[in-house]
């Protein structure tokens, strides 16, 4: 296995609860395997999983997959399990969205459907976002919440609901930023707007009151929950109807294939986002999207926030669809996944 260091501009600063991001720092993963050499990458987001430092250990620690623990180094596992997919794929000469599930080897995703994402600004700047994104194609947008009053975000869903219409999906996350009583006065509002879904609208560890959102037409989505919980408990609190699945999180697109898989068996549907990633996790994830039957529109649209990237993107975003690659594994040839500038 041979792990190469990396560190790629964003083509603007990132805000997270953590602090600004202006590079995504992380390592590509090369791996030997039933005779093809398959790619990976191990990208950690602050926040969400292990830092760079404890990734980078653990990869040159690790002998194999087993070495590597997904609840305390998910994006180290990341690396190696994807490389080891990656390969796999190659290997019995398919896509990697058709290696999850041998029963589909017949079925040919062509392409999944994506969300836009718009962040803060006043009613006016939203509208006029979401309106773009529309413009380009987009029929499903996700606007950040939180930032301000319940009554201002309000106002800004409406202002975005009069300038697009009913036919625009739209989507909330308030990455966890309302307490209970904001919640129920957003959903409550939210319902008369047509919102799908809220995002983590409580604090990660509250299930009991992610629970208690659930049942009107506005569902609840978990996010940063499954950082601080274990699925299994998610599920049992009866906590979601929707589960934001980040494979880099999760320790690798298979888990986050069978996460999707069990959330399907009991009526919680699956969406596929990145943690805003180089070509080859971006590639991962777009291949676990395909995987699932019928998915929903999913945060994959994110290549253009970096300034540079490892390797050409075979894919393209259109008319609020991401192309899948056709081509076997991951479809990014490992020969040009390059960590030099």
């Amino acid at each position: 296995m041979k792990v190469e260091p990396f560190s790629l501009p964003l083509e603007s600063p990132l805000e997270t609860a953590s602090g600004t991001i202006e590079e995504r720092n992380g390592f590509v993963v090369r791996a030997d395997h039933r005779g093809e050499t398959g790619i990976g990458e191990a990208t950690p987001l602050p926040g969400w999983t292990e830092s760079l430092g404890d990734c980078q250990t653990a990869l040159d620690s690790a002998t194999s997959l087993r070495d590597l623990d997904a609840a305390e180094v998910p994006a180290a596992r990341h690396g190696v399990a994807t490389a080891m997919l990656d390969a796999d794929a190659r290997a019995d000469g398919v896509p990697l969205y058709q290696w999850f599930d041998a029963d589909s080897a017949d079925r040919r995703c062509r392409s999944v459907p994506v969300n836009a994402t718009i962040g803060d600004g006043t009613p006016s700047e939203t509208a006029d976002a979401i309106a773009e994104a529309v413009e380009s194609g987009f029929d499903c947008c996700k606007l950040k919440v939180g930032a301000r009053s319940v009554e201002e975000d309000v106002e800004r869903v409406r202002a975005v609901r009069e300038r697009v219409g009913d036919d625009v999906t739209l989507r909330a996350d308030a990455n966890g930023a309302w307490t209970r009583p904001e919640a129920e006065s957003a959903f409550e509002s939210f319902e008369s707007l047509a919102v799908e879904y809220v995002e983590q609208p409580l604090a990660a560890d509250d299930l009991a009151g992610h629970a208690a959102l659930r049942g009107g037409s506005v569902g609840v989505a978990l996010d940063e929950s499954l950082v601080q919980k274990r699925v299994g408990t998610v599920f049992d609190a009866d906590a979601a109807d929707v589960l934001i699945l980040k494979p880099m999180v999760l320790g690798g697109p298979g888990d986050a294939y069978t996460l999707a898989m069990q959330a399907r068996e009991r009526g919680i549907e699956p969406v596929v986002t990145t943690t805003v990633d180089a070509v080859v996790a971006r590639l991962a994830a777009v291949h676990v999207a395909a995987a699932i039957p019928d998915v929903a529109a999913c945060g994959l649209a994110t290549g253009d926030r970096l300034a540079r990237d490892l390797a050409p993107d075979p894919t393209t975003v259109s008319e609020g669809r991401i192309s899948v690659p056709q081509s076997d594994g991951l479809g990014v040839d490992p020969s040009e996944v390059q960590t030099d500038a």
